[in-house]
């Protein structure tokens, strides 16, 4: 049983070998971490590169930036600078790195100084990270550095310490995959000391510097965070290592974090501690946020695609879910994904809906959690807003129009009633009143349904209720029958509104679901590239209103481009997305300044083409998740096309090798016998003297032999001109008795042996071919 335990898992070991080979076709990246500017990250790159070189290593520089420092300006000679393109900004002309002349370069290694640097607009990348990507891709080693403030997760801490706002970030993924990480440290004195010798910025930035950002108590702080950062990455490869090796130890497996997130100011703070958590933990983590009934106000949608996007960038997967109640939503997610650790933030505000809600939400979560450990981080202490912080007032989406209509229809039933006051009594307008409420929240929102039921409220009483025209009222029981007319008003009007709400998301939902439905049932019945991306694109003008065009790859494996549909610019866009897989365009990272958004379609192997969209505005998650998978189908499709082509063509080729096989042996047995013929005679009139009717017969065959094989020469002649296309058919109308007499007059000899007859209607029509041909077909015949 001890050697059965041991043994390693086989599915383990083909994942391990997977990923080796991936990682082998990859180039390998170096990051040279330090906590600030000015530790040595470019001097100690740039020495690691020298000894590189004198070891007969290919080594270029891509991007360097010396900072006029001398001692690192001495370290670049030697090495090959691949040139900087040039791009034109504004009124200025600036540098950055040329990645298509260093892909062309092919070096073993390039050197590409900070990593976190955000390209001039106009580059094909946003971020210098993006072109290390491409680099990596293409299979060139990249060393780089990068300072710990310009990790994503780690970014709010830093501005936190030092109170300066880091701008420029990279993501977790990147430093978290890099294959060698090299900590380049110095004491709070040594670089004080390098600061004020001028060996971090020049001298008129150095005091700015030194007042700010460089202050004893910063360094050591940001000190801790890189050691930390680059201890936690050690043991997290330590414990990688012990797993791909089988050796026993303590383990910290099956750790999987969930980290609920909504709209608010405090969840990209939730996200970055969550990743740091996980990256300590060695845990797996997720993202969720929980759509309820509420409807997500327009100004917040920003802020949640915002943290949605954050979520993406340190690699959390992230996940919307559905459901009336989030606390619910959240634990039946995570007893589906089996998560061991529920993150959270802490609540500080309080609203009117909470008021009906038995328990707050984290008391609630903890409550119906289980098994599941519920960690909560607090919000923010610098708080500007104390209000709000204590205080959350509900979110109206509604327009000023809604508004006017619910006012317009509350006075307009009013003043319909009051005349019959009298007559039906002030009771029964009250549930009139209480009916078109009702009646309103199927068609707007909180806002305007709040507007409602205090009006007709107000209007019962100042109205209807005895005394008129006072709010004052005389019966205990009209103040009772007030009081909960405009509560149940109120909760009436709330709870339709949010009945309402959600059947539209579910309407949503639905649609989408049956759209996908119906694209998938489309593109089964259709055949063809051009049938497919008809299809296609009418799906995508009616789902998404987006004018689109598909691009896909031709029998030599590369894109074709219709002329004049594209600018030479936007050509390279789609070329580039072909080749690597990725989108580009307007609305993404890379070359944002192209009028098209450029998708590719990407099978379940090697990518089918490319889809060129017209976008007005980005799409949104709920959107972009409904558009991914519509272009999973399109690809899915054009690639089983490719691949039905290249299997039909495969059948082709082999039912065109026994065509060749038959004809081949036909051939060489028709060949045979006129060479045969001929041969037999030459030697007889060779050897022997025969007589003249001998002599005469011998030359007969030579010649009717002769003419066999130069028609057996002409039929292989002709095939190679259909195979080639030489031959086009040249019609005219012909008589049938021309040509079947033709036919048999050159068949004399052949069918000497046999009696022929010709049976033809005497009242034949002429026929429209090409006479030469067609004798020739019967003529094989």
């Amino acid at each position: 049983m001890t050697g059965i335990n041991q043994r390693p898992d086989p599915d383990a070991l083909l994942a391990s070998l997977k990923a080796d080979e991936e990682k082998s076709k990859r180039g390998s990246l170096k990051i040279f971490f330090g906590m600030c500017a000015g530790v040595g990250k470019t001097y100690t790159m740039l020495e690691t590169a020298q000894a590189e070189k004198r070891k007969d290593v290919d080594v270029v520089i891509g991007y360097i930036e010396t900072h006029k420092r001398k001692e690192t300006e001495e370290l670049t000679k030697g090495l090959q600078q691949i040139p900087r393109k040039k791009i034109n900004y504004k009124t200025a002309v600036l540098e950055e790195m040329d990645i298509d002349s260093i892909i062309n370069r092919k070096p073993k290694i390039v050197l590409v100084d900070e990593l976190a640097h955000s390209n001039v607009p106009g580059s094909r990348h946003e971020k210098r990270m993006q072109d290390v990507i491409e680099l990596l891709e293409n299979g060139i080693n990249v060393y780089t550095t990068l300072n710990v403030q310009h990790l994503e997760s780690r970014s709010e801490l830093v501005s936190q310490i030092t109170g300066i706002e880091v701008r420029e970030t990279v993501p977790d993924e990147i430093f978290e995959n890099a294959d060698e990480v090299e900590l380049i440290d110095l004491t709070p004195e040594e670089l004080l000391q390098r600061l004020s010798e001028g060996k971090v910025y020049t001298a008129e930035k150095t005091g700015q510097a030194a007042a700010n950002f460089f202050k004893k108590g910063n360094i050591t702080a940001l000190r801790e965070l890189a050691l930390r950062i680059v201890a936690d990455r050690v043991d997290k490869q330590l414990h990688v290592y012990m797993r791909d090796k089988q050796i026993k130890g303590p383990w910290k497996s099956g750790l999987h974090l969930l980290v609920a997130i909504g709209w608010g100011p405090f969840s990209a703070r939730l996200l970055r501690w969550a990743k740091m958590l996980s990256y300590s933990m060695g845990a797996s983590i997720q993202a969720v946020f929980v759509e309820t009934a509420g409807a997500i106000p327009k100004s917040k949608e920003a802020l949640l695609n915002r943290n949605i996007a954050l979520a993406k960038k340190l690699g959390i997967k992230f996940s919307i879910i559905s459901d009336l109640d989030r606390v619910k939503g959240i634990v039946n997610f995570a007893q589906k994904e089996n998560i061991t650790h529920i993150i959270v933030g802490k609540p500080r505000a309080r609203n009117i809906a909470s008021l009906f809600r038995l328990g707050n939400f984290v008391n609630r979560l903890i409550k119906y959690s289980g098994d599941i450990d519920v960690y909560i981080l607090g919000a923010d202490k610098n708080v500007k807003d104390k209000f709000r912080q204590r205080v959350a007032i509900p979110s109206f989406t509604s327009t000023f129009k809604d508004y006017f209509i619910a006012f317009f229809f509350v006075t307009l039933t009013s003043v319909i009633f009051y005349p019959l006051k009298d007559i039906i009594g002030y009771q029964a307008v009250s549930f009139l009143l209480l009916f078109l409420v009702s009646i309103l929240a199927l068609f707007f929102g909180i806002g305007p349904i709040l507007l409602a039921a205090t009006l007709s409220a107000t209007i019962w009483d100042y109205f209807f209720i005895p005394p008129q025209f006072t709010l004052h009222i005389s019966k205990p029981v009209d103040v009772m029958m007030l009081i909960m007319f405009f509560i149940i008003a109120l909760l009436n009007g709330i709870l339709t509104a949010r009945t309402r709400r959600q059947e539209q998301k579910i309407r949503i939902r639905e649609e989408r679901t049956q759209a996908l439905y119906q694209l998938t049932k489309d593109l089964n019945i259709v055949s063809g590239n051009e049938d497919v991306k008809r299809t296609a694109t009418e799906f995508i003008q009616k789902y998404f209103n987006l004018n689109s065009h598909i691009l896909l790859k031709n029998n030599h494996l590369q894109l074709e481009i219709p002329t004049g549909l594209l600018s030479c610019n936007d050509k390279s866009i789609a070329e580039w997305v072909f080749k690597n897989s990725r989108k580009a365009g307007k609305y993404t990272e890379t070359l944002p300044s192209s009028n098209f958004t450029f998708y590719s379609l990407i099978g379940t192997g090697d990518p089918m083409g490319v889809l060129v969209a017209i976008h007005e505005k980005p799409l949104t998650f709920g959107q972009e998740q409904f558009w991914e998978a519509s272009l999973s189908q399109i690809s899915a499709k054009f690639e089983r096309e490719f691949y039905r082509d290249a299997a039909k063509k495969s059948y082709v080729i082999n039912e065109s090798e026994k065509l060749y096989k038959t004809l081949f042996n036909s051939i060489s047995h028709e060949l045979r016998i006129p060479v045969t013929t001929i041969m037999a005679a030459s030697e007889s009139l060779q050897s022997d003297n025969y007589n003249e009717a001998t002599t005469k017969k011998l030359h007969n065959e030579i010649s009717q032999a002769s003419i066999r094989l130069n028609h057996l020469i002409e039929n292989l002649l002709n095939m190679s001109r259909l195979e080639t296309g030489r031959i086009s058919p040249k019609m005219d109308w012909c008589d049938v008795h021309d040509l079947a007499y033709k036919a048999s007059a050159s068949l004399g000899n052949e069918l000497v042996p046999f009696q022929l007859s010709i049976v033809i209607p005497g009242d034949m029509p002429l026929v429209f071919i090409d006479f030469g041909l067609i004798e020739n077909v019967i003529h094989n015949l």
